[in-house]
């Protein structure tokens, strides 16, 4: 059971703040609640020493200070710094979370840059009429849904993290 909720919770968590941004520009604040709520559950259950449990917290805290700062600059939305934040809790302070913010960064620049093409392009007058996440998209004052590079990089880096490699571990030892 714990297995299936790991493997469940976060991808879904991912998916589902990717596709929310893309279609109201906004990740719900309970996407990150969920994930924070369900690793303060999960990992001890998942026989995580505390000083491990610790680190995971201590990487969260780390990418929320980062991020509020630059939430408090304008320069990132407070939906994204957190689900950053929960995100980081469930990869931990280790490698995994370099790749995220990495892999985060190349998805955000393809992302930024397939939407600035998008909304200089005849595509947009045709589509922006049509469909409404379309029409915002379009508008030059709108951001960027950031949302969709940090849940796809969320996606990518979750097979390396610890929680997922202990799943991988009890499911190859059935």
């Amino acid at each position: 059971m714990i297995e299936a909720a790991i493997l469940v919770i976060f991808p879904f968590a991912m998916a589902f703040a990717g596709i929310s941004d893309l279609l109201s520009m906004t990740i719900q604040n309970r996407v990150s609640l969920i994930l924070v709520v369900s690793f303060v559950i999960l990992a001890p259950l998942t026989g995580m020493g505390w000083e491990a449990y610790a680190m995971h917290f201590a990487a969260g805290a780390a990418v929320l200070t980062v991020t509020f700062g630059l939430f408090a600059t304008g320069t990132m939305g407070g939906g994204d710094a957190k689900l950053m934040s929960a995100t980081a809790l469930w990869l931990g302070w280790n490698m995994g979370l370099a790749e995220y913010l990495l892999m985060m960064s190349v998805l955000g620049g393809v992302l930024t840059l397939a939407i600035l093409n998008y909304r200089n392009s005849h595509a947009a007058i045709i589509y922006a009429d049509r469909i409404e996440f379309m029409r915002r998209l379009a508008r030059k004052e709108e951001g960027v849904p950031y949302g969709i590079a940090l849940g796809g990089a969320g996606l990518l880096a979750f097979p390396s993290s610890p929680l997922c490699q202990w799943v991988i571990d009890r499911l190859a030892h059935l």
